[in-house]
């Protein structure tokens, strides 16, 4: 169904997206420091399970709209490659440093789970993000759409939960280093926002229609 560069290209914009400091890997960190490794394994999982919705919604919105007009599924697409631009140089310009030296409220770990994916799934950035990311790598030759969705909206997953479990498992080890490094964030802000930068301008010429 897909090529391998293209498979490489999401997969590898994926984890750069799920390294970079944000709310949910934050989260997950400052659980484990505070909680240890279960709960924060638990709110790496909650997280992560949110994407099904996000990924289900973007199919069928989207889905309706090419089946009514190619014309506006385009223009939906550039759309998108101008949301990531315009995310990928919010990214870049942010110099806020995000504390991980904060208290954390202590939850069960089915509580944190639970409050994990209806935190994910009412979250308007990362539906918005879904509707701009998933139809870039999309391609009318490989098949259904919403195959394809689903498919990267997994692929998203996995890149996602791969680097979350990690944080959760050496959160201990990962929160010294933010404490001792204050040029890690602003660094993996600006990798990441230039990423999406490139990837929405590269999507937007015109011979990659």
């Amino acid at each position: 169904m897909f090529d391998t560069t293209q498979l490489i290209m999401f997969f590898s914009a994926s984890l750069i997206l799920a390294v970079t400091p944000g709310p949910d890997i934050l989260y997950v960190l400052t659980r484990g420091i505070t909680q240890g490794r279960k709960a924060a394994l638990f709110a790496a999982l909650g997280f992560n399970i949110g994407v099904i919705a996000h990924t289900l919604f973007a199919v069928v919105g989207l889905s309706a709209i090419l089946r009514t007009s190619a014309l506006a599924y385009q223009g939906v697409k550039y759309a998108g490659a101008a949301y990531l631009i315009y995310i990928g140089i919010q990214t870049w310009r942010s110099r806020r440093q995000t504390s991980v030296q904060g208290t954390a409220d202590i939850a069960s770990p089915r509580a944190i789970f639970r409050q994990t994916i209806i935190a994910n799934i009412l979250n308007p950035k990362v539906a918005l993000f879904f509707l701009a990311f998933l139809p870039q790598f999309v391609r009318a030759e490989n098949g259904s759409p919403e195959i394809q969705m689903i498919a990267l909206g997994a692929l998203f997953m996995l890149a996602g939960f791969s680097v979350f479990s990690l944080v959760a498992l050496f959160s201990g080890i990962i929160g010294d280093k933010l404490r001792q490094n204050p040029h890690f964030e602003p660094r993996m802000k600006a990798v990441a926002g230039s990423v999406l930068v490139a990837l929405g301008l590269s999507l937007a010429l015109p011979e990659n229609r």
